[in-house]
């Protein structure tokens, strides 16, 4: 990045594409709020926005959906037959394999902010278990602990930030020394910021020194990785398999040998964990096979008549839930940046507070003012040479932390651990006190270094104490 970018060079450039306004109170500001300017300014890629501001902006095109559109095929979580069965076994095998062989890394997209959890501070930093109070990055250190023991490996762990929690991030990981992880097993990079762009194609300024910036999206992920060194610095490890996860949900198997093992079984360039939805408007993106590729359209984007559709046995024919969670090739990420990054923009109306170009006041707006230009990472699979796709349990991983109250809650998620871990402790004899609608009547948290599946409680059951109406339990 540049130092001490050419003033004059930078006001002719921008002059020339129709955003010189942003100079417009160069004059009024501190020689250190200049320098500033001049290098955000500078560290922006021009053509680029461009050529967003003239497809994505200003001439965008309407979202067509494609004709043939048919439900995604995928591995059910429990087999329902012997040669399913079987499989799973070798999958297990191979996944486990992977591990033993350092071939595998963990990838949490960390770049969020908890201002909606009415929390200062990274996403990461959020104090999420039900007894604790680990913050999320907590649970999964300590997941790639449990993990790099059981199977006497190595996983290294990459945190995308923003450069609006980079700093804290890393502060936060040194302050807790790392939650017990190496620290030159642990890779923090930020992804790439876009300014916001007003209706009408002009760049927004957050403050008269500074451009109105947002990260460019999960898809985003995929680029950094490559510009930051991450995937050089993956393959001088010698990984061949990136698990991809995001930072809102502590129960997530940072890393499950099964998934990535029948990802690399059916030599899979990007793999995708699903959820059967609960009802056609549930919230999740829905996995497709479009034209024959794995394709994710938006729960919004589906046609009512097709999220309606119902198979003979009642169930939703389009019923694949999308989560976030994936299994990536290394070098299909690297090919995916060979030639340009290849993920498409995409555009989102938003209100962002920005600079009155007329009085340099701020002005906080009522309704959308600009748009914000973002990419996906599931655009990468219809671009996958192979993909398929798994089912995972609810109950087993999905416990997401996204808003302050309601569904995906931190009140839900403390819920949906203590469900799950009261599953794990009556499947090992253990008794449970349940409420008269049956829900545990007690807080139950388990460290990933006292188990990390159901089997791991039965070996440890003589441990456990008797459980009564309203404690909170913590094993570890």
């Amino acid at each position: 990045m540049l130092q001490h970018p050419d003033h004059s060079a930078l006001v002719q450039q921008l002059t020339a594409i129709g955003q010189g306004h942003l100079f417009a109170f160069y004059d009024q500001l501190a020689p250190t709020e200049k320098t500033e300017l001049d290098r955000q300014i500078a560290s922006m890629d021009w053509p680029l926005l461009a050529e967003l501001i003239k497809t994505v902006v200003l001439n965008p095109e309407s979202v067509k959906l494609p004709e043939n559109i048919e439900p995604a095929p995928y591995f059910q979580h429990v087999p329902q037959d012997a040669a399913t069965q079987e499989k799973y076994r070798q999958a297990q095998a191979i996944g486990e394999n992977l591990l033993k062989k350092n071939q595998v890394a963990a990838f949490v997209v960390a770049g969020g902010q908890g201002s909606r959890l009415g929390w200062d501070g990274p996403k990461g930093t959020f104090p999420a278990t039900a007894k604790k109070n680990k913050p999320l990055f907590q649970c999964f250190a300590e997941y790639i602990r449990a993990m790099e023991q059981r199977f006497n490996c190595t996983i290294p762990f990459y945190l995308m930030t923003s450069t609006a929690n980079h700093r804290a991030s890393v502060d936060f990981w040194m302050q807790h020394n790392y939650f017990g992880l190496p620290e030159l097993q642990v890779m923090f990079f930020s992804q790439d910021m876009l300014p916001a762009v007003s209706l009408d194609g002009k760049v927004l300024l957050e403050t008269p020194g500074t451009l109105a910036l947002s990260p460019n999206g999960h898809g985003g992920s995929l680029l950094a990785l490559h510009k930051s060194g991450a995937l050089a610095d993956m393959r001088k490890r010698g990984v061949t398999q990136i698990s991809y996860f995001q930072v809102d949900n502590p129960i997530v198997r940072c890393v499950d040998p099964l998934f990535l093992g029948l990802h690399e079984m059916e030599h899979s360039d990007m793999s995708s964990k699903i959820l059967p939805k609960v009802s056609s408007t549930e919230k999740l993106g829905n996995i497709c096979l479009v034209n024959g590729k794995m394709t994710v359209i938006e729960y919004s984007d589906l046609p009512e008549v097709l999220a309606e559709q119902r198979t003979a046995d009642g169930q939703l024919r389009f019923r694949a839930g999308s989560i976030a969670l994936h299994a990536i090739r290394c070098d299909f990420v690297e090919r995916l940046n060979a030639r340009g990054f290849a993920l498409p923009y995409h555009r989102a109306e938003k209100k962002v507070p920005c600079v009155d170009m007329a009085t340099g006041k701020t002005i906080k707006p009522e309704k959308p003012n600009a748009i914000k230009m973002e990419t996906f990472v599931f655009d990468a699979l219809p671009l996958a040479s192979s993909s398929i796709v798994y089912e995972t349990d609810r109950i087993d991983e999905f416990a997401p932390i996204k808003n302050a109250q309601g569904v995906d809650s931190i009140a839900s998620s403390r819920q949906i651990t203590t469900q799950r871990n009261s599953q794990w402790l009556q499947a090992a004899g253990i008794k449970v006190p349940r409420k008269p609608d049956g829900t545990p009547d007690c807080t139950i948290e388990i460290a990933a270094s006292f188990a990390l599946y159901p089997e791991d409680v039965k070996l440890k059951a003589a441990k456990i104490p008797a459980i009564n109406a309203g404690d909170a339990l913590y094993l570890h």
